[in-house]
């Protein structure tokens, strides 16, 4: 048993379907993670057309590639965001400046998911769901308690009728636990589970470099986690703290070497994979493992190449036996 290694195109949208297709099969990918902007899916021509629907699904078999989930990261940031000017990004530009129209989009198109999702043979969708409070994470001025609460009710509120839709067309919605989120570390991901009332529709999209430069295990949040990991991200982070770098990033871009941490390419950070590996076999997940490629002092292609290869090479089954129960005289 070897898992399914998918590329998430996220990171690619300046190449068309067709190029990224192209490219994943001849570097060794198994399939994609696809996201939905740029010319990769779009969201509305995949609901109202069949035919475009057929077009992506033809680009996959032309290349000999699956599809286990697609990705919804910007437009499910600007459902629950508190706006500023840098959701404008992710909208339509004919509604830069307007929140309220952003917010209308937003949640207009996530409803359409699932259909979409059910349509290309996917079970799991991944993304953002915002955070209307992620700018209060730090308490000062002081945080009430009500006001944190308010921020959970609002997300609560805002994506219940969302994850309806999911249910109609029995599809997961995986939540990248990241910061921006309402669900950025261990314990907002404990509660945001709980206000659902850990409703199945909703769980984990698990990326383990946005936990190791929090100081959380990764290999203690899936083992902790493990029913809600509905998809897994291979991404790498090394965390380098020279006596001034600092982990909130000194407002330096990600790549500046005076961060105190950055993405690196797969094997080229701190997270230990191989307890990955080891506890996405215990918990029995069997998924794919999409590679999330970031790593701005790398040349792309190589390092996705390269990412490829190691998370094949690292990946392995479990035990079918104990190791001693053959040893009976």
């Amino acid at each position: 048993m070897t898992r399914p290694v998918t590329l998430f195109t996220g990171q690619w949208t300046d190449l068309s379907f067709q190029e990224i297709a192209k490219l994943a099969n001849e570097m060794g990918y198994d399939g994609l993670e696809i996201a939905c902007w740029g010319d990769h899916l779009n969201i509305d021509l995949a609901y109202s057309s069949e035919e475009y629907i057929k077009t992506r699904l033809q680009i996959l078999e032309t290349h000999n590639l699956k599809c286990w989930a697609l990705g919804t990261h910007i437009i499910g940031q600007c459902v629950g965001d508190l706006y500023d000017k840098r959701n404008d990004f992710f909208a339509p530009s004919e509604l830069a400046g307007k929140p309220e129209y952003i917010k209308k989009w937003a949640i207009e198109t996530m409803i359409k998911v699932p259909k979409v999702a059910k349509e290309m043979g996917c079970t799991v969708v991944t993304g953002f769901m915002g955070s209307p409070i992620w700018k209060f994470w730090y308490s000062f001025p002081p945080t009430p308690e009500e006001m944190v609460e308010r921020g959970f009710q609002d997300i609560f509120d805002i994506w219940t009728p969302i994850l309806d839709e999911f249910d109609k067309y029995n599809i997961k919605f995986a939540l990248e636990v990241h910061p921006t989120e309402i669900a950025f570390d261990y314990y907002t991901t404990e509660r945001l589970l709980k206000k659902f009332e850990y409703r199945e529709t909703l769980g984990i999209n698990f990326d383990p470099s946005h936990l190791i430069w929090q100081g959380i295990d990764p290999k203690v949040f899936l083992r902790d986690f493990g029913d809600r990991i509905y998809h897994v991200h291979m991404k790498d982070a090394a965390v380098i703290l020279d006596g001034k770098s600092s982990l909130l990033g000194s407002h330096f871009q990600f790549g500046d070497l005076r961060r105190g941490w950055n993405f690196r390419s797969l094997g080229h950070g701190h997270v230990n994979f191989e307890e990955i590996i080891r506890e996405l076999n215990s918990i029995k997940y069997f998924g794919p493992l999409s590679v999330e490629w970031e790593d701005n002092g790398m040349e792309r292609i190589h390092g996705a190449k390269e990412s490829v290869d190691f998370v094949k090479k690292i990946d392995f089954s479990p035990s079918t036996k104990r190791f001693d129960e053959d040893m009976k005289s």
